[in-house]
């Protein structure tokens, strides 16, 4: 079989909604990262085997965005293109979905991505008034037409906002975090702690020059703008709780992400594909595992890739500890420590299939060049800028492995190896 290869990646600043990209759709977004990656690495007028992307804050009228954006990227039209949900990890699912292909020997060559924008939001209005108009449609005479037009109210023309909460609970994401933060006894200090290394490990990267040929310039913005070197923990302890106000809450916008607007796209080939282009291999995308939980019965929404992590360490033979970096997606630093927390602890680890706790990381090698609280969490693009940093930091150190993780809303996760 196969291996997959991972040419490069490229993405657009990620930036605070409501701010730099107004106006700015998916398309729009994901349409240059596709350019630049057609300008690299020299595939004007190529046909690729195939383009899957994802994108969740996306409307009904976008439904074949994907394609929408091969046909605006350079790439021979002869390229296909289709669209991946799942959550924040749907970046990562489209990588997936590609390499699988690729391995199998379906397609040789392939581009996985997504965006996310919360300033470009697909409003709509009440289910009341799309039945009063489908029935308007459909009124056959002017009698009818009249006694549809009569039943309209003012109530049926109030937009309905996209919302963040799980529907099977009526909770936001940051309220179900604020439970499992309580349950697994994880404190404020030590989210804002997380949330500090993250900024400082960012910034540090972006001073050494490490996102230079990862994002590119758009719009007029030209490096990640949630980014706070000067944040302290100081700082970050003065920041009021954003979900609990009871008194108890730990969550802060400090140690949270933020609505964020991003698009990343990655490269990813066969091995004789790359070496017959004299294209670049930064590293290989070698397994994955999704998992779920049952977070409508008790169990913390964001935990399944505890669950993902360990199926996928038994099925290669390798320990939590058999890896040079860990990339965790940051949707809260409470989260991510939960996660950390759950992996040492025996009780739970049984729940997993193991006698013996996994253990606990080298937090050293953790989010090393910034994770989702500084850099920004578009969620769609989310997998896509975490897999293309990652395979870059194994083709800086000169070889190692790597472990991604991503949880998602719905109680899903999505965990990666990626190795050099």
């Amino acid at each position: 079989m196969e291996k997959v290869a991972i040419v490069g990646s490229q993405r657009v600043p990620f930036v605070k909604s409501f701010t730099h990209y107004l106006r700015t759709s998916n398309q729009d977004m994901l349409t240059a990262c596709l350019q630049q990656l057609v300008a690299r690495y020299k595939l004007s007028g190529e046909r690729l085997g195939d383009v899957a992307l994802g994108a969740i804050m996306n409307r009904s009228t976008d439904w074949n965005f994907a394609r929408e954006c091969v046909l605006g990227s350079g790439l021979d039209p002869h390229t296909p293109g289709y669209n991946v949900v799942r959550a924040c990890s749907s970046s990562l699912d489209a990588a997936v979905q590609i390499g699988l292909r690729i391995k199998a020997g379906q397609i040789s060559s392939g581009i996985a991505g997504g965006s996310d924008t919360n300033s470009d939001l697909p409003i709509l209005f009440s289910k009341q008034f799309s039945w009063k108009m489908i029935a308007l449609r459909q009124a056959k005479t002017f009698g009818e037409r009249l006694k549809v037009l009569a039943s309209f109210r003012i109530k049926d023309l109030s937009p309905v906002y996209p919302g963040i909460v799980e529907p099977r609970t009526g909770l936001s994401m940051g309220q179900h975090t604020e439970l499992m933060v309580k349950e697994w006894g994880i404190s404020r200090e030590a989210q804002d702690e997380l949330a500090y290394h993250s900024h400082m490990n960012a910034e540090k990267a972006y001073q050494a020059g490490f996102f230079n040929d990862l994002v590119f310039p758009y719009k007029g913005v030209t490096k990640d703008t949630i980014i706070r070197p000067d944040t302290s923990l100081e700082k970050l302890a003065k920041l009021r709780p954003a979900f609990d106000t009871s008194g108890k809450g730990t969550l802060t916008a400090g140690n949270s992400t933020l609505y964020s607007d991003g698009a990343a796209a990655v490269l990813l080939a066969s091995e004789s594909y790359a070496r017959e282009r004299n294209l670049p291999v930064l590293a290989y995308l070698e397994d994955a595992e999704s998992a779920a939980v049952d977070y409508v019965h008790g169990e913390g929404l964001l935990m399944a890739p505890t669950y993902a992590v360990a199926r996928l360490l038994r099925r290669n033979n390798l320990t939590l500890q058999d890896f040079d970096l860990y990339e965790i997606h940051e949707a809260f630093c409470g989260q991510v420590l939960c996660t950390l927390k759950a992996w040492e602890d025996p009780a739970y680890c049984q729940k997993l299939g193991y006698d013996q706790p996994l253990g606990s990381i080298d937090r050293r090698k953790l989010n090393t060049t910034g994770g989702s609280v500084a850099i920004g969490h578009p969620f769609g693009a989310t997998g896509a800028r975490i897999l293309g940093q990652t395979a870059k930091m194994l083709h800086e150190r000169g070889g190692g492995r790597a472990l991604i993780s991503i949880c998602t809303a719905g109680g899903m996760g999505l965990v990666a190896i990626v190795q050099r």
